[in-house]
């Protein structure tokens, strides 16, 4: 994926013809001065990195000069003073001055901060946030329960990881293909299927319309009573393990009752996935039965090219470097001896599909980082067999584990797994408690509070998980979580609210940039840090990284904290200052909204 620093911006007039307006974000444009100072004072280093960055002594700090003068044997110090003479100063570059022992302190001028963000906030839709140069096509692998099990808090980092993924891979440009690889095959449903097939009426509906609540627990009471007749009945499970068979073999009959349990098994699913404000849909469950035509195949096509050999009557592919503890190489087993087929055929199957059929160049897996060793070895079989290569690339976006206040793995009191059913329910309970003690400040009606807090409570689910490196463990403390202060959604939602408040209030008063005011230094920090949200975004989608986002909007709300503190907005002393800060808020409360809804987040007018 190629990303272009420059943005394209349409006005209306101009959507559908060929004039269109370029913006350049401020530290594009900086680096691009600085390019060129460096070329005119050693033409030798033409296309060298000035390797500028934000500062706190100054807006921006170039770094670049130093590798430089030790390339060319130059005193450093020397060497920058003379890049600041080929430096023109203006409205773009104020001030230009050599600070160390040779890097540069940059001031941008307020005019270029005023003029750019307003090139950012008439481009509505996108903010100023270029598409991909070379968009591709990703496939994400992502919210993977199981078919007659309740989800857990298990379940939770790979759904909010994953929809996020797809809304910022989506708004960059990218075709998205969303997979969600249910696990609804194996030796269990065999039992589940004898059981109903000789209790044919324990999934049958009263009412027409059942909740996704009702569906899980009677699948949840229809596996318990299947699993005690299979533990205690000989016969039962003779029968049971021969509805394998079937199942295995296409048998027509058995085909039907298994989709029973696929169907009432999504009315819970869906249930499940509303509650987190989020988007399934149907034809996207891809699960591992839809893979089953394609298994045979799949081994016969790794056996016939070498990559996998027969060992024991299973077909198996090895691995140099992957050891067991006792030193002996661990194979993937693809086929087993019995002839059936394990998750690696099913997963390797998935790949053909998704190469071959979906045209993917990315395979992007959101999976929990215990299964790292399984994925590694199934990508490197992959990429023996040449279904993967320069040009499609798979990568495991491993996730850590979802941690109690204790820092061990969440369970309830009775050592349980945690229901994400009710972890997400105590959520929004909590949050409608922090909403309600607001409400009448704000005057919220009844039904409001509710909404609010719906939107609250998930999105300091959300929050949490995706405020955290994927990668990393974290704690699932809903009191920390559902709090006003600190890195929580809430902080954040809670300043767009106020923004929009602030503009309620302002009467006659419109946003208008005015670009011929000076800056105060909260407006100015405010301004630059507006101005990054395009490349930040960019990054993120390219690293895969939504917590970077999570950062990046957390500023952005510290920002708009200290510009209030100091920065009168309905009172400021003319009326241009008030309009240009009712500009600079308005583009904030775009910022956080259009940044938290890649987030999967919800940011109400009113709280």
């Amino acid at each position: 994926m190629g990303y272009s620093a420059s943005v394209v911006l349409q006005t209306p007039e101009q959507n559908g013809s060929h004039s269109m307006a370029s913006v350049t974000s401020l530290s594009d444009s900086v680096q691009q001065h600085l390019a060129s100072a460096l070329t005119a004072t050693r033409p030798e280093a033409a296309g060298a990195d000035p390797l500028l960055r934000r500062s706190d002594r100054a807006d921006y700090q170039a770094n670049g000069i130093l590798a430089l003068a030790k390339k060319a044997k130059a005193n450093p110090r020397e060497l920058a003073t003379e890049v600041v003479s080929h430096v023109v100063t203006g409205d773009l570059i104020a001030d230009i001055e050599v600070s160390g022992p040779g890097f540069l302190n940059i001031t941008v001028g307020d005019k270029a901060i005023t003029e750019n963000l307003a090139a950012r906030y008439a481009d509505t839709d996108r903010l100023g946030v270029p598409h991909a140069e070379h968009p591709g096509t990703t496939v994400i692998d992502y919210a993977q329960p199981n078919v007659a099990k309740e989800m857990h808090v298990g379940h939770l980092r790979s759904a909010v990881i994953g929809d996020s993924l797809v809304q910022l891979l989506e708004f960059t440009g990218e075709t998205v293909v969303r997979r969600h690889h249910i696990g609804d095959w194996g030796t269990q449903f065999g039992m589940l299927i004898q059981y109903l097939d000789e209790h044919p009426h324990e999934l049958d509906h009263k009412a027409a319309e059942v909740t996704g609540e009702e569906a899980m627990s009677n699948l949840d009471r229809l596996y318990k009573a299947a699993r005690k007749l299979f533990d205690s009945d000989e016969e039962f499970k003779t029968r049971a393990r021969r509805r394998v068979v079937d199942l295995q073999a296409g048998d027509e009959h058995t085909l039907a009752m298994w989709q029973k349990f696929v169907d009432e098994s999504k009315i819970y699913f869906f249930s499940v996935f509303e509650k987190l404000d989020m988007e399934i849909r149907d034809p996207d469950i891809v699960g591992e039965s839809g893979y089953n035509d394609m298994l045979a195949e799949t081994c016969r096509l790794l056996e016939e090219s070498g990559v996998a050999v027969r060992s024991e009557g299973a077909l198996c592919v090895f691995f140099d470097d992957i050891k067991g503890p006792d030193g002996k190489p661990v194979p993937l087993i693809v086929q087993k001896s019995d002839g059936g087929y394990g998750y690696a055929a099913t997963d390797l199957s998935a790949i053909r599909d998704r190469v071959f059929n979906l045209k993917a160049d990315t395979l992007l897996y959101v999976v929990d980082a215990r299964q790292a060793l399984h994925f590694r070895m199934v990508f490197e079989t992959a990429r023996r067999a040449g279904w993967l290569n320069d040009d499609v690339t798979a990568v495991q976006l491993a996730f850590g584990t979802v941690l109690g206040k204790d820092g061990k793995p969440f369970k309830t009191r009775e050592g349980e797994t945690v229901k994400l059913v009710d972890l997400l329910d105590e959520a929004v309970d909590r949050a409608t408690s922090v909403v309600r003690e607001k409400a009448e400040k704000v005057g919220l009606s009844e039904q409001e509070i509710t909404e609010n807090g719906r939107h609250v409570g998930i999105g300091a689910v959300k929050y949490a998980d995706l405020s955290t490196s994927a990668v990393r463990d974290y704690k699932f403390d809903l009191d920390q979580m559902v709090s006003l202060n600190g890195d929580t959604s809430v902080y954040l939602q809670y300043a767009y609210a106020r923004i929009q408040s602030i503009l309620r209030k302002a009467g006659e008063a419109r946003p208008v940039a005015h670009p011929e005011l000076a800056l105060a230094p909260a407006e100015r920090a405010l301004g630059l840090h507006l101005d990054q949200f395009a490349e930040t975004v960019l990054d993120v989608a390219a690293e895969y990284a939504p917590h970077k986002l999570a950062a990046y909007l957390y500023q952005l709300a510290t920002h708009l904290t200290a510009f209030y503190d100091q920065c009168p907005v309905l009172k400021a002393d003319t009326p241009e200052q008030t309009e240009n800060r009712l500009f600079l808020v308005d583009l904030t409360a775009r910022t956080l909204h259009k940044g938290m809804g890649l987030l999967g987040i919800r940011t109400p007018e009113r709280l």
